[in-house]
């Protein structure tokens, strides 16, 4: 058996011909991280099984039926990502209780994460007094203009969406965030571990796992109809030990360390 990496590092305009390639050489399966790849082999083969592990509602995104039948070519595991923003959003205002104005950074490429949490984002802001400056960025050099454009609107603290590109860039995104003095969150467990200040979101090595188990059953014969859509067994967060902050400048000046929450 050969296992094959496709390692996008977010340049989502691939998608198609990449998928197109590994239908046409009939592999057995294909695993996709994310919902933009799971959405691009959904489209392009009904017959090929697919193992999915997405942050958004398998439903809402095309992939399956129902979560319990999924009823066709495709199977795998909710993050519920895009059920955990609203919280992210509340955690970071009581990390930073004066913040106003909070960056949203989101790739615009990535329409199955982007869309879902602009909207999850913008119905919870209000109740927490906050208001949001929306931030896009598909390469490098747009991360850095994001910066630029926090520092000029003075906001007082920045939500990272979940992203395949923005994972890539984590020691990128955590260094920026520290030189600039603003309270980021973020989705994964990999950016406080480079550098970042705090995350809140599914333990994604255990997710995985569960994808990998569930490929495992396909090769072996199982049929995805015949495996539910499922959510991974464990959810965690972590966050930089720091005190109450009363300003973004204070947040980064003290905090040192991350510990699980």
């Amino acid at each position: 058996m050969t296992v094959e990496y496709h390692i996008l590092d977010g340049k989502f305009d691939r998608l198609p011909a990449v998928m197109a390639d590994l239908v046409r050489r009939r592999v057995a399966v294909i695993a996709a991280q994310g919902g933009a790849p799971a959405v691009a082999a959904r489209a392009a083969t009904a017959t090929i099984p697919i193992v999915f592990g997405v942050g958004q509602d398998p439903v809402k995104l095309g992939l399956v039926a129902s979560l319990a039948r999924p009823d066709g070519n495709a199977t795998g595991f909710n993050f519920f990502a895009g059920e955990t923003q609203a919280k992210r959003l509340s955690l970071l205002h009581e990390l930073v209780p004066k913040s106003v104005r909070v960056g949203v950074l989101v790739n615009p490429t990535n329409a199955p994460a982007t869309d879902p949490t602009l909207r999850e984002v913008r119905e919870a802001a209000p109740a927490l007094g906050l208001e949001i400056q929306v931030l896009n960025a598909s390469t490098i050099g747009e991360i850095n203009a994001a910066f630029a454009a926090l520092a000029r609107e003075r906001a007082d603290a920045l939500f990272v969406n979940g992203d395949a590109f923005f994972t890539s860039r984590r020691v990128q995104l955590a260094t920026l965030a520290a030189r600039d003095r603003i309270p980021a969150v973020y989705t994964l467990r990999d950016f406080p571990a480079a550098g970042g200040l705090m995350s809140y979101g599914t333990d994604t090595t255990d997710a995985w796992r569960q994808v990998g188990a569930y490929t495992g059953n396909i090769l072996n014969g199982a049929k995805p109809l015949n495996w539910p859509s499922n959510r991974p067994s464990s959810s965690i967060s972590s966050l930089t030990k720091a005190p109450r902050c009363s300003s973004a400048s204070r947040c980064h000046q003290h905090c040192s360390r991350s510990r699980p929450r």
